[in-house]
């Protein structure tokens, strides 16, 4: 053996020997410190209190400023209720939701929508919501017509899986959106910019109209001052396209390839259900590791009708639901092709949701009979709910005569 493998061989003894050492005096020292401590309880408790700052079950917020983004898209600059509780806003990680509660016509509904500002500005004390105003929409249409400047909101505390991670993904990122998928992007450029991630952002943006792209300034400027970190490529389905650098058509596997190396890169994923089903398919090709393709949940699915294995036999069927909840019993009525969560919101039980997309498992109830059609795409349920018949409301759809028990909203 070599002097020098010697002198090695010789620190890791001691330094093991040292470690088993001092473990014969673990307990002995705990005791001594049980001894020595004070009698007093301890009326303060920092974690605890973090916990709360970080996780709020509510937070109550005030409309500061309303930018007009698009022909259809608005930003809403949203800071703490000076008349509320909420004296700051949570921390959170870019990707992050909040779901916001809404009574709208005497219904109280929940939304989630992406936070587009980054972590930073939650610490300077506002939060930034792109919502696009959607043609069918149950919330956007009251939004448009009711949000100004001094509208109290309420939301959740931040949320969400669809965010970087150091220890998990590549420092380079591959953001693929679609229409208002784009804001969680934003807030990730943003702290890429700021040094909060420590990553470069390539982002292949999907629009189906040149006059309708959100961001496509900001995107542009933070391209010029910083082309090390953030490259936007926008990609259009309409048949005229006048701007310059374009892609036409869909992001496909050779767009993908034409900008990005997708063997050292992670995929996030966010936009419109029908994009998922496209993109999802031209990944496939690059046969990537599960861990390396990251979807943000997209709500609920607009059209369960386009799922061939959705009986289509009850689609024209209402169903009746009895629900438990707590001490109260009532029979409510539940359209098959709608969601059992919107059923209970119509009759106005404010039932517990965030997510929408059968991801967090807010939600989370006991089918006590009855049988539910669950999306497969969102059915994030653990395989004991599954056993034992806890689904997930936001993500099924009532087949028959349903009883339910949800929890209450906490």
């Amino acid at each position: 053996m070599s002097k020098e493998n010697e002198e090695k061989l010789n620190v890791t003894v001691k330094s093991n020997t040292k470690d088993l050492f001092a473990f014969t005096k673990l307990l002995p020292n705990r005791k001594k410190r049980i001894e020595r401590a004070s009698s007093e309880p301890l009326r303060e408790d920092p974690i605890t209190d973090l916990a709360r700052k970080l996780h709020p079950k509510r937070q109550f917020l005030v409309i500061d400023e309303v930018k007009e983004e698009t022909k259809s898209t608005r930003t809403f600059k949203l800071v703490p209720d000076p008349d509320s509780e909420t004296k700051e806003l949570a921390y959170f990680r870019p990707g992050h939701y909040i779901s916001l509660k809404v009574d709208l016509e005497g219904v109280r509904i929940t939304r989630p929508y992406s936070i587009a500002s980054s972590p930073k500005d939650a610490l300077k004390g506002f939060y930034e919501l792109t919502i696009r105003k959607e043609e069918n929409g149950f919330l956007t249409h009251f939004i448009w017509d009711k949000w100004k400047v001094g509208t109290k909101v309420e939301s959740s505390g931040p949320e969400g899986f669809f965010y970087f991670e150091g220890l998990r993904d590549l420092t380079q990122i591959v953001g693929i959106a679609g229409g208002s998928g784009i804001t969680p992007f934003r807030s990730m450029a943003k702290a890429i910019i700021d040094g909060t991630i420590d990553a470069k952002l390539t982002l292949l943006y999907g629009s189906s109209e040149e006059d309708d792209i959100i961001y496509y300034d900001e995107f542009k400027e933070m391209e010029k001052i910083y082309p090390s970190k953030i490259k936007i490529i926008h990609v259009l389905s309409c048949d005229v396209v006048t701007q310059e650098g374009c892609e036409k058509g869909f992001i496909t596997k050779e767009i993908i390839e034409k900008y990005c190396d997708a063997n050292s890169s992670t995929f996030f994923i966010c936009g419109p259900q029908i994009m998922y089903n496209f993109v999802e398919e031209e990944l496939k090709k690059f046969n990537l590791p599960v861990k390396r393709i990251r979807r943000e949940a997209f709500g609920e699915v607009k059209d369960i009708l386009a799922h061939p294995d959705f009986p289509k036999e009850v689609a024209e069927k209402v169903f009746k639901i009895k629900i438990h909840i707590g001490d109260m019993t009532k029979d409510i009525p539940a359209i098959a092709t709608e969601s059992v969560l919107i059923a209970l919101e119509r009759a106005n039980l404010n039932p517990p949701s965030k997510c929408r997309s059968g991801e967090c498992g807010f939600c989370r109830s006991l089918l006590i009979d009855g049988k539910v059609y669950i999306n497969p795409v969102s059915d994030w349920r653990k395989a004991g709910d599954k056993k034992f018949n806890y689904f997930h409301p936001c993500a099924s759809y009532p087949i028959t005569n349903l009883e339910i028990n949800i929890p209450r909203d906490l």
